[in-house]
């Protein structure tokens, strides 16, 4: 007899993320972190919540796994208080303002299925709602911080001068690279309303002394020359097949001979059902996008070796990243 349960139980599966983003909202792990142990009462009055219903969202995050209680007080797991509280090294906490913002999008699937167009205005977080924008920025932050170091194992950047980081959104993986590469020189390219945002992270980081900026659009904004290395991080996956093309061409001729081309992003296999988070952040993007969608590790290297490039590698990133990172040379 076929079990029903994995179907019943991912009928319910939103029920988790509403309450991860309500506790994570409100405050919950960053006073528990304060507090240590508290029970209902104490939280509800640190964070201004009615008593009864504050008691049964902290029940609710114990029996998902984010709280533990002890008799009558709360406290966070290791993990959430790991990820999930403010500040931490860890911190997962803006990040997930990001998939706070998208999670209404999720119930309109089928809109999206009979029209083909995305269900949510693209603009949103990208200028054109400065809370949205910012939240989407910071979410960024918080992820390059989170993945900054396994990322930069995978890069061979010495003796590199110019760095290009197209689509840099909050400039945080620059700041890092520049760090371990003290020789090296970047500049971000983005959205005026994103660069604003940027501008402030990386002066914040100390770092504005060794990093440059450029608003403006990376489709029609022509890039700097000369460039020894070209980041496309975590963007591409918002672009027509058309559109990557036509950028690892401007890529490529911006650099000089033997530069370098790195590619951070969600990919799949052949199939594109394969590995699942992607598969799944594919359709999140063509919600939230008009040509949002995840590209095989196959298409990227045909896409690589037209405008150019050789010496084509990928591989995933460890885990927990779901990111696959992807590099080629400008022959000399």
């Amino acid at each position: 007899m076929i079990d029903a349960t994995r179907i019943t139980n991912m009928a319910s599966l939103f029920q988790e993320s509403a309450i991860l983003f309500a506790a994570s909202e409100m405050g919950v792990f960053g006073v528990l972190a304060r507090l240590g142990e508290a029970p209902a009462a104490a939280i509800a009055e640190a964070l201004r919540l009615d008593p009864r219903a504050s008691t049964l969202l902290l029940d609710a995050c114990v029996a998902i796994g984010l709280l533990e209680k002890r008799g009558g007080t709360y406290r966070n797991t290791p993990e959430s208080g790991a990820l999930l509280v403010p500040g931490c090294p860890g911190d997962l906490s803006k990040a997930i303002l990001y998939m706070r913002d998208v999670y209404p999008t999720w119930a309109r699937v089928n809109e999206f299925a009979r029209s083909g167009a995305p269900v949510e205005f693209p603009g949103l977080h990208l200028g054109d709602h400065e809370g949205r924008t910012r939240n989407f920025v910071l979410s960024m932050h918080g992820k390059a911080l989170a993945t900054a170091a396994p990322v930069i194992a995978e890069l061979s950047l010495s003796g590199r001068r110019r760095l290009l980081d197209v689509g840099g959104g909050p400039g945080t993986y620059s700041v890092a690279i520049t760090r371990a590469y003290p020789g090296l020189r970047a500049t971000v390219l983005d959205l005026p309303p994103v660069i604003a945002i940027a501008s402030q992270l990386i002066a914040q980081q100390g770092a504005a002394d060794r990093i440059d900026t450029l608003p403006g659009d990376y489709h029609t904004t022509p890039f700097p020359t000369d460039i020894d290395v070209v980041l496309f991080f975590g963007m591409l996956h918002q672009e027509s097949a058309e559109n990557i093309r036509k950028l690892l061409v401007k890529a490529y001729e911006s650099m000089v001979p033997g530069g370098l081309v790195y590619v951070m992003d969600m990919m799949t296999d052949p199939s594109h059902t394969s590995p699942r988070f992607s598969a799944l952040f594919a359709l999140n993007m063509a919600l939230t996008t008009n040509s949002g969608w995840v590209f095989s590790s196959a298409e990227l290297e045909s896409w690589m070796a037209g405008a150019g490039f050789t010496d084509f590698s990928v591989k995933p990133l460890p885990r927990p990243i779901p990111h696959w990172i992807a590099a080629a040379r400008k022959p000399e």
